[in-house]
């Protein structure tokens, strides 16, 4: 890095030190400040490696302006000791400048301080993105994305995994979030799709016997953004391998990402092998299936407990509760946790405390009978100083609701581990749930995936019953990717996909590559894809993935800088057969 020379300069602006004292040198790069002191003239100059510091005895023949980019030559010399930067590597120099020439001139204020450009809102950052990149601690997040990305590439490659770059343009498919389509100039009426991932092609890859194969993949849904979803676009280390199992792709990830994450991450990882969770115990255990295992609340199963209450608000339903310790905490801390409740969507929050010689006190005692209280204590294991707070209601919106609970409860109370990353894999999740919606039965997870017990399983089972070899990775509490044991065999894709409402025919039309391919001969094929970019937000600890990304859109899905999405020409459209009404 630092030692190619060009023709506008021999080193960068984060190279000199005090070795490189009394040597010529060249430097390029933009103006960062400029401190005028009556006959002398101290510039920061500033370049992708860093910030040396110039000294001017002559006035250029040019105006110096901030920004502006220019070259100089000169000798490097030792700082006054008084004016040494300790937080500089080129703190102890400067460049006595003998020649100075403008390269390109900023001709205009920028619209904010470069080395504050953080402060300002996010709309002004990503409109001048450009600039916002200049700012060293905004470019640093990219720098970094690039060195994990080269050590995820190299850890693939160690352990075997073929690169494969696989098709932009491809064809719509029904592969749970809405397509990007782009229409065709030479099909009248016809368009293509952006991959929503690789997900056909890399298991067309195996087919056609590959081994192993990975990319940093490019992926295209048209979703809505969240702190942790950038909307649109969005990348993944995709892989895939040939006669392997779950547990074989699951030794490939517990192989990369520990390494990843102790070479880059600013905490120690819990342990590995990954503690694996069946999906069915996540939620009931912890309200998500994707939980923090920082968080050491689990919720308790009450629903036994008031199977037989007259109690309204509890009869008929799932009762879970979380019961924690929460002496000194006032009236407030307990309504607060009840509002919170009620904009999850809680009809009410019951809460008891548990008080000196096992008393309880609590609204909601009165309703309750005294065996029913007395089983309460036991199911929880209260213990004095505890509180128990109780969501009633249906069994999905029962963990919905004292899952966010759980995590809200932890915070407040300031529960959860710190500086540990702790992973683990959600496993067995169901093949199939039905879309409360329309009443119909569809994919829970990934269509290509392979259903325990095969094709006997979806002939012999209830649809909802049918589990499958998907599984997750969460780590504190995100999602990082998913994956799953991949089906290859044509007569138990169709049944699968007959079951979720396709007809054979529909199948064909739709995925019929990977039908056709399958019926050549398939291996056994499994993968998985963790999410680079929420991978580098989680290592730098970034509360928005838009900090790691170099050119993001906005929370409405718009490239403020670049002006997209935009309107296009009638010409345009009329070459690719569309009309706007």
């Amino acid at each position: 890095m630092d030692k190619i020379q060009t023709t506008y300069r021999t080193h960068t602006c984060g190279e000199l030190t005090k070795q490189d004292i009394g040597k010529q040198v060249m430097l390029s790069g933009w103006i960062s400040t400029i401190r005028d002191h009556g006959g002398i003239t101290f510039v920061d100059l500033r370049d992708h490696y860093g910030i040396t510091q110039l000294v001017l005895h002559v006035e250029p023949t040019f105006k110096l302006s901030k920004e502006s980019v220019i070259s100089i030559k000169g000798t490097v010399i030792k700082r006054a000791d008084e004016t040494i930067n300790t937080k500089l590597k080129t703190g102890e120099v400067e460049v006595d400048v003998s020649e100075i020439s403008l390269i390109s001139a900023c001709q205009t204020t920028p619209p904010f301080e470069i080395d504050d450009s953080k402060s300002v809102s996010e709309e002004l950052r990503l409109k001048y993105r450009f600039l916002d990149l200049r700012n060293p601690d905004v470019k640093k997040n990219i720098v970094f994305r690039s060195k994990v990305i080269q050590s995820l590439r190299s850890a693939m490659i160690d352990l075997d995994f073929t690169e494969v770059q696989t098709p932009i343009l491809t064809a719509s498919s029904p592969e749970g979030a809405r397509d990007f389509i782009v229409p065709s100039r030479l099909h009248h009426g016809q368009f293509y799709a952006l991959p929503q991932a690789p997900q056909q092609f890399k298991q067309l890859l195996m087919a056609s016997g590959f081994d192993k194969y990975f990319q940093i993949a490019p992926c295209f849904r048209d979703e809505d953004a969240r702190a942790d979803r950038s909307p649109g676009e969005f990348y993944q280390l995709d892989m895939e391998m040939s006669f392997a199992t779950q547990e074989d792709v699951f030794k490939v990830m517990e192989e990369v990402l520990p390494k990843i994450f102790e070479k880059y991450g600013k905490y120690k990882i819990d342990k590995v092998p990954f503690e694996r969770i069946p999906y069915k115990t996540a939620i009931e255990t912890y309200g998500t299936d994707k939980p923090d295992l920082r968080n050491p609340l689990k919720l308790k199963d009450l629903t036994k407990v008031f199977e037989h209450t007259t109690f309204g608000a509890f009869k008929d339903k799932t009762v879970k509760a979380i019961c924690v310790c929460c002496e000194g905490q006032g009236r407030k801390f307990y309504d607060e946790l009840t509002d919170f409740a009620l904009e999850q969507g809680a009809k009410g929050l019951a809460w008891v405390k548990v008080q000196e010689g096992m008393e309880m006190v609590g609204p909601i005692l009165k309703f309750m009978t005294d065996q029913e209280k007395q089983a309460m204590i036991e199911a929880c294991d209260a213990k004095v100083g505890d509180s128990i707070f109780i969501i009633a209601d249906p069994y999905d919106e029962c963990h919905k609701i004292i899952g966010a609970l759980r995590t809200e409860i932890a915070t407040k109370l300031d529960l959860i581990e710190k500086d540990i990353y702790k992973f683990c894999w959600i496993i067995d999740f169901p093949m199939f749930e039905l879309d409360k919606e329309t009443g119909k039965i569809d994919f829970s997870h990934n269509p290509f995936s392979m259903p325990q017990g095969g094709l006997e399983a979806l002939k012999t089972k209830q649809p909802l019953d049918v589990l499958a070899y998907q599984y997750d990775i969460v780590v504190n509490g995100i999602e990082l990717s998913s994956g799953a044991v991949r089906n290859h065999d044509p007569e138990i894709m169709t049944e699968a996909f007959k079951i979720a409402g396709y007809t054979e025919q529909e199948l064909q039309v739709k995925f019929g590559a990977l039908y056709t391919a399958f019926k050549f001969g398939a291996p056994p094929h499994a993968g998985i894809a963790p999410g680079v970019d929420r991978m580098i937000m989680l290592l730098l600890d970034e509360p928005s993935i838009r900090e790691i990304i170099a050119f993001p859109m906005n929370k409405k899905a718009q490239d403020l800088m670049m002006g997209a999405p935009g309107y296009v020409t009638e010409k345009q459209l009329r070459e690719v057969h569309i009309k706007i009404r």
